[in-house]
């Protein structure tokens, strides 16, 4: 009996640490989101790939479309990237990057140069760049980064659509320079910066363009930007350069939830430029955006555009005295939080025959007055 004591208890002994050892988990591995997370760092992003149709040579003929140029082809629009550490107090930075087709498009000067009629090829562009210093109501960045105007933007998950409106593509993507923002309160912030001008990496021309702009929110369902750009800019028409000139460009973004799964949105823009075709001349050209959105059900959302465009000089499209209609309409299956799948079917109209029926000859083709396109887009997010 002594014996079997003795050995019970040996073995608990040494069973004792075994039974801790298969007891304790080991610590878990944090993720990296997690580790990013706790140092202040965020990272996002998104990849835009679809289809697009249109029955109209939209490719080497008269468009109004900014991104979506294809007469019947898959493309991978973007590879969207963004890793930003943005305290509200002291030093930060953002840098954002575009990569695929429409990168092409958003290129500063001097990558693209309006008075070279080149087509750029590189799919790599670096969107917004810049450094932030915060301190209690103000914030400056300097560096690149994106226009304060417009209802849409670059980011492709931010917008409705799978297209981008007509006035996405007359105002600027983005500028070079810096830019102070002065939050008042909680409803209104006061924005203003000096830059490049429209789209320029480096300066294209001697002058500077002044920006100025103001956030409100005057009630909680409501939000108002007006936006404007002053400056020296240089047009240059079939790349016949004429003497810079003053480049003004106003544009008002009223957005409104009705109620929690209706929002409607207004956008009206107005760009007049000095020293156009024909020596002093001033051309002009206007435009207004109508938006709405509906999540029929959690899984399900329509969405829809109605725009009016009036190039009455030419200045934007080159075609004076026309005036462009569209009408877009957009349905949604949202997947998932990460995944969301779009239709959409795009009527464009001019009061001129702009556009191009599919030649042989890269501008040929019988002209229509008429556009009518459909659209398949994916959109994963991360």
């Amino acid at each position: 009996m002594k014996k079997f004591l003795i050995a019970s208890a040996v073995s608990a002994l040494f069973a004792a640490p075994a039974t801790a050892l298969a007891q304790a988990k080991p610590a878990p591995v944090p993720t990296l989101d997690k580790i990013l997370e706790a140092s202040g760092i965020s990272v996002s992003g998104y990849i835009d790939a679809g289809y697009t149709h249109s029955d109209r040579n939209v490719e080497t003929a008269f468009s109004t479309r900014v991104f979506d140029s294809q007469n019947n082809s898959f493309a991978l629009h973007q590879f969207g990237l963004q890793v930003a550490k943005q305290p509200k107090e002291g030093f930060g930075g953002l840098v954002n990057i575009t990569v695929g087709k429409d990168a092409q498009v958003i290129h500063s000067f001097p990558e693209n140069n309006p008075a070279v009629p080149v087509t750029n090829t590189s799919m790599f562009d670096v969107t917004q760049a810049f450094a932030q210093y915060a301190s209690g109501p103000l914030t400056l960045i300097a560096g690149k980064y994106v226009t304060l105007q417009g209802s849409e933007v670059i980011w492709s998950p931010t917008n409705p659509n799978a297209s981008h409106s007509i006035l996405f593509g007359a105002i600027p993507f983005t500028h070079t320079g810096v830019r102070a923002t002065w939050a008042l309160s909680d409803t209104v912030s006061l924005i203003a910066g000096v830059n490049n001008g429209w789209d320029q990496l480096t300066d294209a021309n001697k002058g500077k363009t002044l920006e100025l702009g103001a956030t409100l929110n005057p009630i909680k369902p409501l939000n108002i930007t007006v936006s404007g750009y002053s400056g020296k800019e240089v047009v240059t028409p079939g790349g016949a350069t004429v003497p810079e000139g003053t480049r003004t460009s106003i544009n008002a973004v009223a957005s409104y939830t009705i109620i929690d799964p209706l929002s409607v949105g207004l956008e009206v823009l107005n760009v007049s430029q000095d020293n156009t075709v024909g020596g002093n001349a001033q051309g002009k050209y206007n435009g207004v955006a109508g938006y709405v959105s509906y999540m029929i059900t959690p899984k399900f959302r329509a969405a829809g555009r109605i725009e009016s465009f009036d190039d009455k000089d030419g200045l934007r499209f080159g075609a004076a005295n026309t005036k462009y209609k569209e009408v877009t309409l957009t349905g949604a299956f949202l997947a998932s939080d990460s995944f969301e799948a779009r239709i959409e079917g795009r009527r464009d109209q001019a009061t001129n025959t702009v556009f191009r029926d599919f030649s042989a000859v890269p501008i040929g083709g019988a002209p229509s007055k008429t556009m009518t396109s459909i659209a398949l887009q994916g959109l994963y997010k991360f």
